[in-house]
């Protein structure tokens, strides 16, 4: 092989490279971001009454307060990273990553109330798997291909079947409480996030082709509508249950969801045949380690990570004791 076809080879295999390690670097600042507001946002979230649950009323109750919308600044920062990995890598890449979000929000939190105990207590085992079998599981699967933009028609199908299952997830939401209803709705703010991502992948391909192209095009507002729509069922999964029923359905949901939008819509491909064994593993492990990491006390507020003042307390056996979740985090006292 001559000197030039050994270069012709190796300059897109680099450029392949730097593409991903943008790619990752957006999504783990992503990742770190939605923690940052897993903490600020659970800090509103748990002051407000439980009959408030799946009405508007929640969502103007919160945005009155600031620890909310500082929360809420830290989701638009997630936003923009969000858009960026979208734009330099496949969905299939980008959200199996924010799994690590859960770890990294105990962490935040036990840091930014200086609480060296609470870092001693952390399920570092539990983390260690989750995250160990998350890389595993990308290297291995080795998300790769994706077109830029997807077809209307094939969105129009992705829509109604979207639509049809978040119906069926938020109707048996209703009929149920704590637990069941915690789990059922965080798969459902999962399915929203899952949308948002894809719909926002296509606005990115959209912006590439100019403003114009992107601000007349619908992609980027149903990308806000999906955005809204998602945070809304987030808040009542918070409030219904315990981390332990919402989180493996929120973050594993999000990334198996997302996979599959990304490999329908977006012709997306991972590794088949016997790739699929370790694939499955690494699954597994995934899920272990994050029913084993909402299952920490940390995770919960029979111990929280901060004092609790008098308030707070009183609040607390007003609501039955219902512990209360956040994003992709630990839940905090205020």
């Amino acid at each position: 092989m001559t000197p030039l076809g050994e270069a012709s080879i190796h300059v897109p295999l680099h450029t392949i490279g730097v593409h991903t390690l943008l790619c990752v670097m957006f999504a783990l600042l992503t990742a770190g971001s939605n923690a940052c507001a897993a903490v600020l946002q659970r800090k509103a979230a748990a002051q407000v009454p439980p009959e408030r649950s799946m009405h508007v009323s929640l969502l103007a109750d919160l945005v009155r307060r600031k620890v909310w919308l500082a929360g809420i600044g830290m989701v638009i920062v997630a936003a923009v990273a969000q858009a960026a990995a979208l734009a330099t890598g496949p969905i299939a890449l980008v959200q199996p990553i924010f799994i690590i979000e859960l770890p990294v929000t105990l962490v935040l939190a036990a840091l930014a109330n200086h609480n060296r105990a609470a870092l001693r207590q952390l399920p570092w085992t539990a983390i260690a798997v989750t995250t160990g079998a998350l890389g595993a599981g990308l290297a291995v699967a080795q998300p790769s291909g994706a077109i830029e933009s997807a077809q209307d028609t094939s969105w129009v199908i992705a829509l109604i079947a979207t639509a049809g299952f978040e119906a069926v997830l938020i109707g048996a939401a209703t009929r149920t409480r704590g637990e069941p209803r915690a789990a059922l709705l965080g798969l459902a703010a999962a399915c929203g996030y899952a949308l948002t991502a894809a719909l926002m992948k296509n606005a990115m391909a959209n912006l590439n082709q100019g403003a114009v192209q992107f601000f007349t095009t619908w992609h980027i507002y149903a990308t806000a509508v999906a955005g809204v729509g998602a945070l809304f069922l987030l808040q009542n999964a918070l409030q219904a249950g315990s981390l332990v029923a919402s989180q493996p359905m929120l973050t594993v949901g999000d990334a198996l969801i997302s996979i599959s939008y990304g490999v329908t819509l977006y012709a997306e491909q991972l590794r088949t045949g016997w790739w699929l064994l370790p694939q499955v593993i690494a699954l597994a492990a995934i899920i272990f380690g994050c029913v084993q990491i909402a299952k920490s006390p940390l995770a919960s507020e029979t111990t929280g990570l901060v004092r609790e003042s008098a308030a707070t307390v009183l609040l607390s056996s007003e609501q039955a004791g219902r512990p209360r979740t956040c994003h992709y985090g630990s839940p905090l006292a205020d």
